[in-house]
Parts: C-alpha cells; structure tokens; sequence
C-alpha cells in the first residue's frame, strides 16, 4: 500500500505554487480581521498579496516577538482570528509562550509523517511526547485520530512502565523525542524484555544524528523517521522511506508556504543557501504571515524520491537569532543586515567576533565584486559599522561566494579557556 495520502503530494510544483498564491489574498484578508494581524499589516491590501515578491514586501513576525506581542495583548498577541474561549486548547509553552489549537480534525497536520513512516488504520502508537501544558502530545493524538490509530498516552518518564506497556500492548510505533526512545530500549534491555513489536518510530523536538538513527536500526527499530515542527505551526516538514531507506531531506508541508531569509531581515536568500525558516500558514483560527521561526535551514534541489514533489530542506541547522555581546554591547543580525543596506556593493557580509573575552575584536567581512570600488569605500563601511553598533571593527573585502553558507550572520571565534 502507497504511504502517499493524496494526490496533492504529487502535484506539478507549479500548480502547487499557484493554487497557493492564489489563497494568500484570502488569507491575509482574514488575518486582518485580527487585532494583532491588522496592527502588523497595517496600509497592507489584501488583495496585491498574490505572488512571493509581494509576500516578500510583508514584515517578518518572528517567534520571539511573541512574549511581547502577548503581553501587549493577550493571550495569543491579537494573532488568533477564532477568538480563545471557542478554541478547544490553550497551551503554555516555555517562555510563558500561549498556543491555541482548535476543533478541526488534525490540526496540526501530523497525518502526512505519520503516513509516510507506514502508519495506517489499526496501528497502536505509543505517544511519549509530554501531555503536560505544551502540544507535542495532542499533535500526534489528532493524526492518530484521523488515521484510525490507537494511542498508548505514556507520556514521558516512568521508564519501565513504558518498557511493560510496550511488551503488553504491543505498539507498532513510538512517537517523541529520538533520546528517550533510546533510554526505553536499553531499559528494555536491562530488564530483560524484547520489543519486537516496535518496527516505527516517528521523532521530533530534538537532532537525529546518524550515529543515532544507526543505533536504532540495530537495535530492533529499522524505521525512524524524523519531523520537523512547532508549537505555533505544527509539522513543517518531514522525512520519507523509500525501499526501506530514508530519503535525503525533509518534505515541505501542503498548506505551508516556505521562505528562507537571511538573518535579521525579511529578504529571501539565493537557492541552495542557508538562511532562517519563515513560513507562511494558512491555519483558519491561527493564520500566520511570514513567521520567522528562528531556526536554520537551506532548500534542496529537485523532488524526494519517493514522489512527493514539495519542496525539501535539509533540515534543521542551528538558530538563526546570532546575537552576540561584544564589549558589554548587543550585536544583533539585523544591525549587520543595515550595514550591508547602506552599501549597495557589499554582496553578503559576515561579522566575525575574535580575540579573547574582554580584549575582543570585530571584523565585518564583506563579499563584493568590485573590488576596487570596495577598497575606496572602506572606511565609509568601517564608519557605518561604529554609527550602527557603537562599536569599532576593521572591515576585510572577500570574492562572491567565498564566505561560508552556513546561514551565519555573526561568528563568535573567540577563546573562552
């Protein structure tokens, strides 16, 4: 049986992309019927929100303006369009940060991994992700509803009661985080009990290194499956199999638009480079426009093997928030996105912190293709780096392409020993 769950998986990308821009107008439009959302996207028509330059034009929200935002007007920031007391869930998420969930079946959208690990009507999962204020649980026991599994609500801890209920109940899966399905299993172990039932797990709120995945397989879980979520959006993206092997990235969800930009702006980065998740959502009693979650990634060239033609990324690749103290003052990714503004040459640019703490130093490295022209304005950059940051830093030139990609705006190399 296909672990495809319908035909949107496998559109043509085009027809994906207009069938989504499309439904932006819609979207923003109703998101401007909340508090929060006709605050941000004040002056904004609804309806000349239509293709990704325009989406582009839209002010980035980002999940750490959500404290404030809250506060200001609580308890979901004004963002909610289904006021709070008709939702069917408020959870606290660390921070305190509030998230909602309403009464639509899968309102998460966890039914897509679920399918692609192998899930189907009849299964029993065992849910190991926390039942406690935050959503992670209530995320799989929606998919699971849909998909006509039955759940083990253990929750987390309790370690050999997970391993009896494992061996009574006999589930086919395990979904929660990668590094207590490994204390389950060597507990098991130590005790004694075998697991065989066990053939799938589907992982989420912490890295799946491969050394990781590999100790599963030999031990007695040959599927494992990572995704890619939040407690603001649900899945975002996810892995597939295909003939028993994990394909390479991770699949864009169908009612996700994805952008990457570069951090500390709104501005899409080239193909192929890192830059911060921002996602669009077109989630009906929690729209949310060009939210930067504040992690990593970069996009993969071509479609997954196993069919679905949505976009893939690489994953997760670390925090985009690179703010760094230097000489008792904040360096935030947006004072060198300024910088880069001011000078038209300045292709992409990099803000290297070096020496030692309390004898440290700044560098601004710069990408440009003139280099001629750089070198005559390299104090004018040097001068807008003190007038931005208050601080002094020297300012080196770079050929296109030459820094790295690895999504960092600001490198902190100094020696702490």
């Amino acid at each position: 049986m296909s672990d495809i769950l319908d035909t949107l998986e496998q559109r043509d990308p085009q027809q994906r992309e207009a069938a989504l821009m499309s439904a932006l107008p819609g979207l923003v439009a109703r998101a401007q019927g909340a508090e929060g959302w006709n605050r941000i996207l004040k002056g904004v028509s609804a309806g000349d929100i239509g293709t990704r330059a325009a989406l582009a034009q839209l002010p980035v929200t980002r999940k750490s303006d959500l404290k404030d935002l809250q506060a200001a007007t609580p308890p979901f920031g004004g963002l909610n369009t289904t006021p709070h007391r008709q939702l069917r869930r408020l959870f606290v998420s660390p921070g305190p940060i509030f998230d909602p969930e309403g009464y639509s079946q899968d309102w998460w959208r966890f039914e897509r991994p679920m399918r692609a690990l192998g899930l189907r009507a009849g299964h029993i999962i065992q849910n190991c992700f926390s039942y406690h204020f935050t959503p992670a649980a209530f995320m799989a026991e929606g998919a699971a509803a849909k998909l006509g599994c039955a759940v083990i609500p253990s929750g987390i801890g309790q370690t050999e009661l997970q391993v009896q209920t494992m061996a009574a109940l006999r589930p086919d899966a395990y979904v929660g985080t990668p590094s207590f399905l490994k204390i389950i299993i060597e507990k098991a172990q130590e005790m004694g009990v075998a697991l065989d039932s066990l053939q799938r797990a589907l992982v989420s709120a912490e890295a799946l290194p491969p050394s990781l995945r590999s100790w599963f397989h030999d031990n007695g879980v040959p599927n494992v499956l990572q995704l890619y979520a939040s407690a603001d959006i649900g899945n975002i993206a996810y892995e597939s199999i295909s003939e028993g092997k994990v394909n390479p990235g991770m699949i864009l969800d169908e009612d996700l638009i994805l952008e990457i930009v570069r951090p500390g702006t709104g501005d899409p980065v080239k193909p192929g480079e890192v830059g911060e998740v921002v996602v669009t959502s077109f989630n009906p009693d929690y729209p949310l426009i060009r939210f930067g979650t504040g992690d990593l990634t970069a996009a993969l060239d071509g479609v997954s093997p196993c069919g679905r033609s949505n976009t893939r990324i690489k994953g997760w690749m670390g925090r985009a928030d690179q703010t760094t103290k230097v000489r008792g003052m904040f360096v935030h990714p947006s004072q060198v996105a300024e910088i880069t503004r001011r000078h038209g040459l300045i292709l992409k640019a990099r803000l290297v912190v070096s020496g030692e703490m309390a004898n440290d130093s700044m560098t601004l490295h710069c990408e440009t293709s003139d280099m001629e022209s750089a070198a005559a304005q390299a104090a004018a950059i040097a001068d807008s780096v003190r007038d931005i940051t208050k601080l002094r830093g020297e300012v080196l030139f770079a050929a296109p392409g030459s820094l790295p990609n690895d999504g960092k705006v600001i490198e902190d190399a100094r020696k702490y020993e």
